[in-house]
């Protein structure tokens, strides 16, 4: 996925009230600008931080700037939730993940399920079906090691409830944790910090939901899944 219009640096200032920062642009200009993550960002908000900027003119938008790119610890981190089933998309039809390539169609934002929607249905003829489930990854704690999630999701739990179902009813589920850093070799479940999230990815791997994760490489240009790496399992036990 290439940047079009290129993204502009600025530093971080402060971001709040989840949806906000103020950050200063090169200009020194101080801006407020829209961040697309809901989630803790934890270790990516480090006041001073060298972030990276969309920046948008649609006339009813409220902000113009958008947080993309964070650079913490040494790489480039990507923040925008928005990108990752884009991200999936383009690492499944380049053959990135095995298992999962060479479907005759792949669709985005498939109803299934209690009321929920799966982020990407693939179906084929001779194949079948598998609903996959995306989720994004930008958390590290140890070097080499991403980790998901960083704060307690109880969302992502009951996907994980509703792909096991899926596999019980006869079909096939999967999730792809999407690593939207360039620094990590490897990606482990965050038990410690979600317990239930832990008990119940446990549980729907047990029931035979697959999992895998694509690493991306990411410059200020553009965001590239390029890999899949290795799942440590150590972590994924209830605590």
């Amino acid at each position: 996925m290439i940047f079009n219009p290129p993204l502009i640096p600025a530093r971080l200032i402060r971001r709040y009230k989840r949806f906000l920062f103020d950050a200063l642009l090169d200009s020194g200009e101080e801006i407020t600008g829209f961040c697309p993550n809901t989630g803790s960002m934890r270790g990516l908000t480090d006041p001073g931080s060298q972030i990276w900027l969309s920046v948008h003119d649609a006339p009813k938008r409220k902000y113009r700037h958008a947080m993309e790119l964070v650079e913490a610890d040494g790489t480039m981190v990507g923040v925008n939730t928005a990108l990752p089933n884009r991200l999936a998309e383009e690492a499944i039809l380049a053959g990135l993940v095995p298992s999962l390539d060479g479907f005759e169609t792949l669709k985005r934002e498939q109803r299934y399920g209690r009321n929920s929607r799966v982020d990407i249905l693939l179906e084929d003829r001779a194949k079948g079906r598998v609903h996959v489930e995306v989720k994004n990854v930008h958390f590290i704690r140890e070097e080499g090691l991403a980790e998901f999630p960083d704060s307690i999701t109880t969302r992502g739990a009951k996907h994980l409830d509703e792909l096991g179902d899926v596999v019980e009813a006869g079909g096939r589920a999967a999730m792809l944790f999407l690593i939207q850093r360039t620094d990590c070799s490897r990606f482990r479940i965050c038990a410690d910090l979600d317990p239930g999230y832990g008990r119940t990815f446990q549980r729907a791997t047990a029931r035979g939901v697959e999992a895998y994760a694509v690493a991306c490489d990411i410059t200020p240009g553009k965001i590239a899944p390029v890999r899949m790496i290795p799942i440590d399992l150590s972590g994924r036990a209830a605590l």
